[in-house]
């Protein structure tokens, strides 16, 4: 059951990102143009309003695009199961944001599956493999969290605790930007709870200010210390020692480690 509480606070209730609603015929985003100012959950039941929400950028973070995608080609379905409906779906989906790593991946899982699929059951396939993708994002998310925890806790020990770990990030790679836990801010979450001493130095990331307007939010959501830095303050603090480690997003990571 694809269900609207995750593991990340707002206001001291626990959301996702993006749920299906009650009724099962329709989606349940978090509005995330109208950060920080206003916490607005919008509801899509067509197509036309997931391919808005991405394009629109009231979804964003290639994860989370993966998943309003793939939830996009299931309220496709509602309307219009054939082949052309599927085909027809896709293609308005993937004009959204052709550039988001996630998107065609997604699109491509959902769109191999449903064409394999007698018509009459492709409702009930769409929906359990959006609910699928969704679930497996906050899977490995949680991974990257805990992996990530371990680090934090060896430097944190190497410094003696005398003080927070100080952690810059750049942009939004929070939960926010996933379903759940987020990426690059995951191992921070898992950190926090699990006690240790942190303040992330959160950089404003023009010309968007996702790190002002989303990551900020989200930390203090969560009740994370933390501080909003001009972007070219932060190679300032490096230099004078100020900075601990930085955690960042990225589209392509290799085994290697290579970006």
């Amino acid at each position: 059951t694809f269900i609207k509480a995750g593991c990340m606070r707002v206001s001291d209730e626990n959301y996702r990102t993006i749920w299906l609603d009650d009724s099962g015929v329709a989606i349940c985003i978090i509005d995330q143009t109208e950060l920080p100012h206003r916490f607005v959950i919008r509801k899509l039941s067509k197509i036309e309003h997931a391919a808005d929400a991405i394009k629109n950028m009231q979804v964003r973070g290639a994860p989370l695009i993966g998943v309003t995608a793939a939830f996009g080609m299931y309220l496709a379905m509602l309307r219009d199961s054939s082949n052309r409906g599927i085909e027809s779906a896709y293609e308005l989906l993937l004009s959204t944001r052709p550039t988001a790593v996630n998107l065609r991946w997604a699109l491509d899982q959902m769109k191999d599956k449903l064409l394999l699929t007698a018509e009459e059951q492709r409702i009930d396939v769409a929906r359990n493999n959006a609910s699928q993708l969704s679930d497996e994002d906050v899977e490995l998310n949680q991974l990257i969290g805990e992996h990530g925890l371990k680090l934090l806790r060896q430097f944190s020990i190497k410094q003696g605790k005398v003080r927070p770990l100080r952690i810059l990030t750049h942009c939004n790679a929070g939960w926010l930007a996933t379903v759940d836990w987020g990426t690059a801010l995951a191992p921070i979450y898992k950190a926090h709870d699990a006690g240790i001493p942190i303040h992330v130095l959160v950089d404003e990331t023009r010309p968007r200010n996702q790190g002002a307007s989303l990551t900020a939010w989200e930390l203090g959501q969560h009740g994370v210390p933390h501080t909003i830095i001009a972007d070219n303050a932060g190679g300032h603090l490096m230099q004078k020692g100020l900075v601990d480690l930085c955690i960042v997003g990225s589209d392509r990571t290799t085994s290697s480690g290579d970006v």
